[in-house]
């Protein structure tokens, strides 16, 4: 992964990591749909201007309309409400806890988006130990009358599995503000009358509006546009392994500032959690014997030579095949 890379990995593992804390306390005093009508509204507020001035805004929508609302549904307005619906019962550790299964239902759900990679030993060992963690970390608070809010989290894992496998898919060609502004937008738009009916009768604290604010401008604006490049430069089943530090981020921003414990459960569910992630998308060992092709299939050229085409590649970035493929 390149330097660039690696820089929009590091913010988006800290950025995404802060939201569970913010979430938990904005949820206290407002409604779910009040916290994600304000959280997308902030965020569209801030990057539909940017999104105009780059132009083919329009044509864009027009030409993507289908895949972006996939997205916006997918990513968005599904997972927001059910995870922000879920804190009101659960932690934010647990929660953010939960969210590091991203990588590994991604893997599985990696399958029917084209990705052929055998997963061998290595792998299906990961999945086995991320699902044993999640089990951990779950198996406690099913008999205290949390069933739902587990359930909505693992909607929102699955959103967040799912979404950035269509973006690289059949959005790789969409500007990130171009994708992220609009979606954003439609958020708001969906949530608003929810909203509306739910808005509370006095000014919320000061600690909720600072929680507001951060979710919509940290955690939304700036962290969206950070992870649609993320996911151009180092793919998608890449760019979602940023829930391996989301999760530390989560339970320490917990226990500092809203004095969850920490419990042996969180660090054994964590541990689990985060091998298996490690493990499950790992790429293949170098001396890996390659796969035959499949009847019909031409084998790789072995001459290292470059390819004679003289079109140029219209993206040379190192991870493009990766994410175009997905």
């Amino acid at each position: 992964m390149t330097a660039r890379g690696w820089f929009l990995f590091s913010l988006m593992g800290v950025v995404w990591g802060i939201p569970y804390l913010m979430i938990k306390v904005a949820v206290e005093d407002l409604s779910p749909s009040m916290v994600v009508f304000t959280r997308c509204a902030l965020g569209a507020a801030l990057l539909l201007p940017f999104a105009l001035r780059q132009r083919g805004l329009t044509r864009t929508v027009r030409a993507y309309w289908k895949p972006m609302l996939a997205f916006a549904v997918i990513e968005i307005i599904g997972p927001w409400f059910t995870l922000t619906d879920a804190e009101r019962h659960l932690s934010s550790s647990t929660a953010g806890l939960l969210i590091a299964g991203v990588p590994i239902v991604g893997v599985t759900l990696s399958r029917f988006f084209g990705d052929t990679e055998t997963l061998g030993v290595r792998r299906v060992t990961g999945l086995a130990l991320g699902l044993a963690g999640v089990a951990v970390l779950t198996v406690p608070h099913l008999t205290g009358g949390d069933t739902l809010s587990l359930a909505e989290v693992l909607l929102t894992v699955l959103g967040y599995a799912t979404a950035p496998l269509i973006a690289a898919r059949h959005l790789k060609d969409v500007p990130s503000l171009h994708l992220t502004a609009p979606c954003l937008a439609l958020a708001a738009l969906v949530y608003a009358p929810a909203a509306a009916v739910t808005r509370p009768a006095e000014l919320p604290a000061p600690s909720v509006l600072a929680a507001l604010v951060g979710l919509g401008v940290i955690c939304t604006a700036v962290a969206f546009v950070a992870f649609m490049e993320l996911i151009k430069e180092a793919g998608p089943t890449r760019a979602t392994v940023i829930t391996y530090v989301n999760p530390a981020v989560a339970v320490a921003a917990g226990a500092l500032f809203l004095d969850e414990p920490l419990t042996a459960t969180i660090v054994a569910a964590f541990t689990l959690i985060l091998a298996g992630s490690v493990l499950a998308t790992a790429g293949p060992r170098r001396n890996a014997v390659p796969v035959p092709p499949a009847p019909g299939q031409h084998p790789p050229n072995p001459d290292p030579r470059p390819d004679p085409d003289p079109r140029p590649d219209p993206d040379p970035r190192p991870d493009r095949d990766e994410a175009c493929a997905r």
